[in-house]
């Protein structure tokens, strides 16, 4: 069966021209692991299985688990009010709004970047500098004085200035910077060495430069003007396919997390689509009354991830230095798979 997966994979990086790093585990044993295209493509420079990629929203499930250590710790729980914990004026903000509104998309505050409506990530940053976007409050005049889109827990509605939102607790909680308290709380206990919350005017060695298809057919350019600069609670972190591996199995062996509070990170509470729900900070698939998958992604320009466990024991990761790509190597493994 391997063999076959591994001509699939094959078959459609050639065919659509993948450009980035693929990892399947099944429990600890690695099925497979390959790197394709450029991490600089002036310099020719070659994506390997330890090239860090940037993951977009991919990483709110860090800011989840975050939130789940501090409920652990007792600083906070999911049924807490924003406005007994967070000192910044949300006076446009629905004073029902709880943290578990929040890691679900239920919240209903005003988001900086409606994808329901918006098309282009980038176009945020004709009025806004992104090179100014360095920290979660960096983002707050975005969207902190414009008003609620539904009361708390009508729907879900998938909002990123939500997770900002959270990131702010996390900072105010623990006196540390987000990015701070997530790589000492996640990223060092589950032995993620290579990944961080990299600026992107800052890149160490071995880090994958994202790229935008530009106007001139076959020609590139880069995203360094079209994503903040440096990532947050929404998205932005930057890691390898062996460190993302790190983080399941930390997560999944209970090193982050209590069963008990792993178990609510995992549970479906709203359906965003037909089989499709959302956790906290996780997207998950049912058949029925079975769950199939908890799966992660993120889009931004220059950047595709997805990742995702099933129940078969199953472990995939998907980054990609484009806009596209890793979607369709996910489907081709399904394929394989079912």
């Amino acid at each position: 069966m391997f063999e076959q997966l591994d001509r699939k994979i094959e078959e459609v990086v050639k065919e659509i021209g993948f450009s980035g790093a693929i990892s399947i585990q099944k429990g600890q044993e690695t099925i497979y692991e390959a790197a394709f295209g450029y991490a600089n493509r002036s310099d020719k420079l070659d994506n390997t299985i330890d090239t860090r990629f940037g993951i977009a929203s991919g990483c709110k499930i860090f800011t989840a688990v975050g939130i789940g250590i501090l409920v652990e710790q007792g600083k906070i729980s999911f049924d807490s009010y924003l406005k007994d914990y967070l000192d910044i004026d949300f006076s446009s903000f629905s004073e029902d709004i709880t943290v578990h509104h929040l890691l679900t998309h239920t919240s209903g505050i005003p988001d900086y970047f409606d994808e329901s409506v918006m098309d282009d990530f980038a176009d945020l940053w004709k009025v806004k500098p992104m090179y100014l976007i360095r920290e979660p409050k960096d983002f707050l005049s975005m969207f902190q004085s414009n008003e609620m889109m539904f009361p708390p827990g009508r729907m879900f509605h998938y909002n990123n200035a939500a997770f900002i939102v959270l990131g702010l607790l996390i900072e105010q909680i623990s006196g540390k910077k987000f990015t701070d308290f997530v790589e000492e709380y996640i990223f060092r206990k589950s032995g993620m060495t290579d990944s961080g919350y990299f600026s992107l005017d800052e890149l160490p060695s071995n880090t994958a430069l994202g790229y935008i298809e530009s106007d001139v057919v076959g020609t590139w350019k880069t995203n360094i003007y079209s994503i903040p600069v440096k990532g947050g609670p929404d998205g932005g972190a930057f890691i390898t396919i062996r460190d993302m591996q790190k983080f399941w199995n930390a997560l999944c062996n209970h090193s982050l997390l209590s069963s008990e509070i792993t178990e609510k990170l995992l549970t479906p509470y709203v359906e965003s689509d037909e089989d499709e729900f959302y956790g906290y900070g996780i997207w998950i698939e049912k058949k029925g009354n079975n769950i199939t998958k908890h799966h992660v992604m993120g889009y931004d320009p220059g950047v595709s991830f997805h990742s995702a466990i099933y129940n078969s024991g199953i472990k995939v990761v998907i980054t990609s230095n484009e806009s596209a790509g890793a979607y369709d190597i996910l489907l081709a493994i399904e394929g394989e798979l079912s």
